[in-house]
């Protein structure tokens, strides 16, 4: 029974580092300086959105991850994305941009993924005031309902988190395959053989979101135990 329990914590961890680890490894190994390329991931990214009638939308350097802020209309590249001349530079460079493509065509996944991320931060942040409460209540209020009920609120809105970075899925798919790959292919941006690697990062840039939801499955788990 304790050897089941052990495997069965294995591979619950495994499904939830497993994503992340497997990001990581793909994007070091894309990271690799490229003189040969002719321009940085910046670089890239201003050339593709002024291409596409974007010259609004900036192209910006952030500590926080790579993304697309429909809200300002910047394209945030990490340092490594934003100066670095790689594979990987211009491979989420390019992922980034078709967000913002997405964004300006005003297509209903991308429409309908707002939707669900305005609704995703105050249900998270509800969260994370029920879970500093707790403590306090479960001295103030001694019931073991109550407390009850606090937690699979907890459970609730955190799997709700969950859920809906699984449900916008398709719209990082689109990005990476549907807009960012064509225009690798098409554009001559990277050489025949450096493509199957830029496919790769592509496919980690389109689950980034959901390996990052996984994790939040750790809070769930957490509060669960407690």
């Amino acid at each position: 029974m304790v050897i089941l329990v052990i495997l069965g914590g294995v591979l619950l961890l495994a499904l939830i580092f497993g994503p992340q680890l497997w990001i990581r490894h793909v994007l070091s190994r894309a990271q690799a300086d490229r003189p040969d390329l002719p321009g940085t991931g910046a670089d890239l990214a201003r050339h593709l959105l002024d291409e596409a009638g974007l010259r609004s939308v900036r192209v910006e350097e952030t500590p926080d991850g790579d993304h697309y802020d429909p809200e300002a209309r910047i394209v945030r590249l990490t340092p490594p994305h934003y100066a670095g001349r790689s594979i990987a530079a211009v491979a989420v460079a390019t992922h980034e941009v078709a967000h913002a493509v997405q964004h300006d065509r005003g297509e209903p996944g991308f429409r309908r993924r707002q939707a669900l991320v305005q609704v995703v931060a105050p249900v998270f942040r509800i969260a994370q005031i029920v879970m500093a409460t707790i403590p306090l209540l479960a001295i103030v209020i001694h019931s073991p309902a109550f407390i009850a009920l606090q937690l699979a609120a907890i459970v609730a809105l955190l799997s709700l988190r969950v859920a809906i970075h699984a449900v916008t899925l398709p719209v990082e798919l689109d990005a990476s395959f549907g807009k960012a790959l064509p225009v690798l292919e098409q554009g001559g941006y990277l050489r025949a053989e450096d493509m199957p690697e830029a496919r790769r990062v592509l496919r980690a840039a389109a689950f980034t979101y959901v390996a990052a939801a996984l994790v939040t499955l750790l809070d769930v788990l957490r509060w669960f135990r407690r």
